[in-house]
């Protein structure tokens, strides 16, 4: 199951998890895009439109989830970020970035990993940020809530150590998504520099010096999910961060 499939980092691991021989579950807020989605991974694809914020319908999804059984592996993926000065910072936007990348989270943590446990076991993979293991400037919200899952993730850790679901944290720096870009145009309008030059500013901050792809997310959630890696839970593995891994 994949959170905030539809784009980005969610669409690369719909598809890379498909094209691995699984069964995924996409949830996005878009039905088009969803539809789109299958019509390019094929009937392994069970699209499921859900806006994450609404608790009743998240509860809903997972019970219909549940009914055609638990999880292997879930990946709270969906995510959004607020660049504004403290000041500037209202505060329902605070709530919807906690809303969605804390609460939805501990939310499908909450009614899935029980199941899996008894089902045998499972993995699951919470997509953090760099911003899950240091502060940045004008993203005092975002960085909050990537703080808040990683604490998630090492305390469900520990509570399903004995049950045979590993949960962990994959920490990229700046990923070549749909985000990137409105911060590369949120940059250039307050700073005045050209978006190439700004996307260059962003870029020389991952240790690669480049912009990371969402299909290496995805090949490193699929390690998570195998055999390989059923020792490693309640690790937060960091990718082109540098000295800020964690």
């Amino acid at each position: 199951m994949v959170t905030g499939a539809s784009r980005g980092i969610g669409r690369a691991l719909a598809l890379a998890f498909v094209q691995q021989g699984y069964d995924v579950w996409a949830l996005a807020r878009s039905a088009e895009a969803l539809e789109k989605l299958k019509a390019e991974a094929g009937d392994a694809l069970r699209p499921l439109p859900l806006d994450v914020t609404d608790e009743a319908a998240l509860l809903a999804a997972c019970r219909a989830i549940l009914q055609a059984g638990a999880p292997h592996v879930l990946i709270n993926n969906a995510g959004i970020s607020v660049s504004a000065p403290l000041a500037k910072t209202r505060t329902e936007d605070l709530a919807r970035v906690m809303a969605i990348n804390v609460t939805a989270p501990y939310l499908f943590c909450r009614e899935l990993m029980p199941a899996m446990a008894t089902a045998g076991g499972g993995r699951v993979i919470n997509i953090g940020s760099i911003a899950s293991v240091r502060g940045a400037a004008y993203t005092s919200a975002y960085c909050a809530s990537k703080h808040a899952l990683l604490g998630i993730t090492r305390s469900l850790a520990v509570e399903f150590a004995r049950k045979n679901v590993t949960v962990n944290q994959v920490n990229p720096a700046w990923v070549e998504t749909d985000m990137l870009a409105q911060t590369v145009s949120t940059i250039s309008k307050t700073s005045g520099r050209t978006e190439v030059q700004a996307r260059e500013t962003l870029a020389a901050m991952n240790a690669t010096g480049r912009m990371i792809q969402p299909e290496e997310i995805a090949a490193t959630c699929l390690f998570l999910a195998s055999d390989a890696a059923a020792s490693i839970t309640g690790t937060a593995i960091a990718l082109s961060a540098g000295d800020f891994g964690g």
